[in-house]
């Protein structure tokens, strides 16, 4: 007599129960996308069942995520297809930071050791003045750099400030400073028209710029400030703490997460000659002309210094292109990212300081070594600490393996459709790969009944 017998049915007592024969699976085993009030019948599937997998999770457990959350991209990029998910890492900087302190350090001690003198009266000003004027055009540089729109010619721009501040002193010095920053910011605002408006590169942009200004700078006569004008050896420490507080602070605010993205949204991904949209070519601009004003002060600085500028072809143009790769390569030295966005806090003004005492240092040793010389090493050794910053200080992507090797993220699971009516069994695999070993036989759904939702 067989069990499911039609005497049977409508019996007090008889609960028909479904056939569970064919895929040899217990009756309390879970179910797969059937909630516990669901009622299975012969023959049919649910319908509502939910395979969906939220959009952050992968699935199977795998725990990793397939795309980056906003709040990851937030500290990146605007852009949601670019850039690295989470924060930079600063330690890379720290140490590289604590390397140029002792390189500093041990300079100082050299210069002291060969020219005591250095370290001490009229010589000590020159040092800490020479400092604040490399400092301001360095922390110039390093403030395009962090734009993605590197300035160049902010070494011209600091000389014919000089020249222009020099020949103009008898008329009043806060007056003439004051134009003298509004002509090197007009020059700015060119260079930056040039290079966010047609979207070119800064480097090029103001390589352009800075020829015309050494050819102009050339044509010029020599000149002097007047005199009785301001001495600013006088105040050579605090002119060096106030340097220090504009480059260090600089540094410090580029620590803040939205400051340190949105001054970085003009470098390039992907395709750098894709535009990024006109709040990054707002701020790269911005940055390009406030390197001009700086620039223009260490130029001011260094007419009040020198009381005398020169202006002969080999001198003062050669100059101005020298003192742009002085001031490159202390940014890069410094820990300024060559791409742009990534930068330290105390590199820049290490890195000038160190190369001042080099210069003082040679100077009591006799050396006479060239500035072009120790600014082609210096952007040479700062293009090293760029691949070190970008390796070191990059984010740790949360969508790569632990073990380095390649994967792919799996598709979120694909369920049927609330309102179908029939769910055939190609559709369980669609969007995923079971783990399991393959099944022997094809009779019945007791097989999805073991993967339900717990």
């Amino acid at each position: 007599m067989a069990y499911d017998d039609s005497r049977f049915r409508g019996e007090p007592g008889f609960r028909e129960e479904p056939d569970f024969r064919s895929g040899g699976v217990p009756e309390d085993a879970p179910t797969l996308g059937v909630s516990n009030q669901s009622v299975y019948t012969p023959g049919s599937y649910p319908a509502s069942s939910d395979y969906s997998v939220p959009p952050t999770e992968t699935t199977l457990g795998l725990g990793r995520r397939t795309t980056p959350s906003a709040a990851q991209l937030d500290d990146v990029f605007d852009d949601p297809e670019h850039g690295d998910p989470g924060r930079d890492r600063m330690a890379v900087h720290a140490l590289w930071e604590m390397v140029l302190l002792l390189a500093t350090a041990s300079l100082l001690y050299l210069l002291r050791d060969a020219r005591p003198e250095a370290l001490r009266g009229a010589e000590l000003d020159t040092l800490l003045l020479g400092i604040a004027e490399l400092g301001l055009v360095a922390a110039a540089v390093g403030l395009t750099l962090r734009a993605g729109a590197v300035n160049l010619a902010v070494g011209p721009i600091a000389y014919a400030s000089s020249l222009f501040f020099a020949d103009n002193s008898d008329r009043g010095l806060l007056t003439t400073a004051g134009i003298t920053a509004l002509i090197a910011l007009g020059v700015g605002v060119v260079v930056a028209v040039l290079v966010v408006g047609f979207h070119v590169p800064g480097w090029a942009a103001s390589l352009g710029v800075a020829l015309a200004l050494m050819a102009w700078i050339a044509d010029q006569n020599n000149e002097q400030v007047v005199n009785g004008a301001y001495n600013p050896h006088d105040d050579a420490l605090w002119w060096l703490i106030g340097v220090a507080v504009i480059a260090v602070g600089g540094g410090a605010l580029g620590l803040i997460r939205p400051l340190r993205r949105s001054l970085g949204r003009f470098r390039p991904v992907h395709d750098p000659a894709r535009r990024r949209g006109g709040g990054a070519a707002t701020i790269a601009g911005l940055a390009i002309a406030g390197s001009a004003l700086l620039a223009a002060a260490a130029g001011v600085l260094t007419a009040l210094d020198v009381r005398q500028v020169t202006t002969t072809e080999n001198g003062m143009a050669a100059a101005g292109l020298a003192m742009s790769g002085l001031a490159l390569g202390a940014a890069l030295l410094g820990g300024t990212s060559a791409y742009g966005r990534r930068g330290g806090v105390f590199g820049t003004m290490l890195a000038a300081a160190a190369m001042v005492l080099l210069f003082h240092y040679s100077t009591a040793e006799n050396w006479n070594i060239a500035p072009l010389a120790v600014a082609g090493g210096a952007i040479v050794i700062g293009l090293v600490v760029t691949r070190l910053v970008e390796t070191f200080g990059r984010p740790r992507s949360t969508t790569e393996p632990a073990d380095g090797d390649s994967w792919t993220p799996p598709s979120p699971l694909v369920g049927p459709a609330a309102d179908d009516d029939e769910w055939s069994p190609s559709s369980r695999t669609s969007g995923w790969t079971s783990q399991l070993p393959a099944r022997t036989t094809d009779d019945g759904w007791g097989v999805e009944e073991r993967w339900g939702t717990r």
